[in-house]
């Protein structure tokens, strides 16, 4: 049961008029369980499934590594025109007009796939329509929502919420193999479209712009503890908020793009060619996808702990060690496969869930606490197209790399690069100067 409220009329109320008791339940915590289901939805059509279906589409429609690679490229590319115009309208208006046009383009188009004949049918469907649904109701929607409804306790929030994405490959990368090798790959996609509805449908329903819309304060304060001065970190991070123009003047905002642009390039690549890595490397196809759950679960259980942290101590430096971590992994990963030490692939694959596990949090947290919640979904919005820009390549490049070479090893020591220059930059991006926006 959710509380019964009406949607907001007033998109850009101040703090100061909220008067209303806060519900037994806070609402807010509504909104990370919602969070955390579209997520897995989006999230794990985008991605986490796609490494299963691999070798089955290209064996039966003769497709290459590289063009089968080519739809998820051009979808990161749809993902940053989209994601260009959501998050001013979330803040706006929130995200539930979003999310119920994106479950059913994601779900359409889940289910045309079951009758892909040719590659440009591929494309279109993979690349341009499911990625659009997906982007309406992932994760700049539910993120942008978030950073709204918790400011003191805004890690720990979107740490849970964002468990979500690693849960897809804890449950999603080995239910897809396993549904693939017992009804092909046709009928899965179909089975995967129907549960992405009947999950998603009811859930953005829930979906609300911000607590002061409805008389509430972030993070479920009383207005008794407002009184006494507990909402001071809330109405200072509100009011100091920086526009989009803002931002866009700030040089931070451009190396916090070029910093986890690099970091998120190890997710793209890694989702997608872990399994052809590792069947290539003599491990069986169920083996292979273990391994994306091998490193999905301690990605999914370090999601809270860095989102506990980052509310306690520097986020710049925890986003570094994040980033460091990663890219040891990658090295490890791949040293570890090509001398054929096993018990160090496992190990390796769990290190690289752990160097994930901080992404996402560190990231929203940091982008939040650097320009404000009043207008972030705008700023995000901007930086998202950017970052894309970034990463859209590189599992194309890696594909392209094995086309020619054969192998992943010299791709994967480059991403671990990308990730200790990521780490570095990190470290020593200096905070935007933040005035209250006019």
């Amino acid at each position: 049961m959710t509380p019964n409220i009406a949607d907001p009329g007033t998109p850009d109320e101040q703090p100061a008029g909220v008067t209303k008791a806060a519900p037994r339940i806070y609402y807010g915590y509504w909104l990370v369980g919602a969070a955390f289901v579209a997520q897995f939805v989006s999230v794990g059509a985008q991605n986490y499934v796609i490494g299963p279906f691999f070798e089955p589409m290209t064996t039966d429609l003769g497709w290459t590594r590289s063009e089968y690679t080519l739809a998820r490229t051009l979808g990161m590319f749809v993902m940053a025109f989209t994601g260009f115009f959501i998050g001013t309208y979330v803040d706006r208006h929130g995200g539930r007009r979003f999310m119920l046009i994106g479950i059913t383009v994601l779900a359409s188009a889940m289910f045309a796939l079951a009758y892909v004949q040719h590659l440009w049918q591929w494309i279109l469907l993979n690349g341009l329509i499911l990625t659009a649904g997906s982007a309406l109701i992932g994760n700049l929607v539910v993120n942008v929502t978030l950073a709204k409804w918790f400011v003191e306790h805004r890690g720990r929030a979107i740490g849970w919420a964002s468990m979500g994405v690693s849960m897809a490959g804890v449950a999603l990368t080995p239910a897809a193999t396993m549904v693939i090798d017992e009804y092909g790959w046709r009928a899965a996609w179909q089975i995967l479209a129907v549960a992405s509805l009947v999950l998603i449908l009811p859930l953005s329903l829930v979906m609300r712009r911000a607590p002061e819309d409805f008389g509430w304060h972030p993070d479920g304060r009383t207005a008794a503890q407002i009184a006494a001065g507990a909402g001071a970190i809330a109405a200072a991070d509100f009011a100091s908020s920086l526009t989009r123009a803002q931002a866009l003047r700030t040089p931070t905002f451009y190396l916090l793009v070029l910093a986890f642009g690099m970091f998120v390039a190890t997710i793209g690549v890694m989702l997608l060619q872990t399994i052809p890595f590792m069947t290539d490397a003599g491990f069986s196809r169920g083996t292979a996808s273990l391994m994306i759950t091998v490193a999905s679960i301690p990605a999914l259980v370090s999601k809270p702990v860095w989102g506990w942290a980052i509310d306690k101590w520097d986020g710049q430096k925890l986003a570094a060690a994040s980033a460091a971590i990663t890219g040891s992994a990658m090295v490890l990963i791949t040293v570890s496969v090509q001398t054929e030490l096993k018990p160090f692939v496992y190990f390796a694959f769990f290190l690289l869930g752990c160097g994930w596990g901080g992404l996402i949090p560190l990231q929203e947290v940091i982008w939040a606490s650097f320009f404000g919640r009043r207008y972030l979904g705008a700023v995000r919005s901007a930086g998202l197209p950017l970052m894309l820009a970034l990463t859209a390549g590189a599992p194309l490049v890696a594909s392209m790399y094995f086309d020619r070479v054969g192998n992943y090893d010299g791709v994967f020591f480059a991403v671990a690069a990308m990730n200790f220059a990521a780490a570095v930059l990190l470290v020593l991006i200096r905070r935007p100067i933040r005035q209250a926006a006019s």
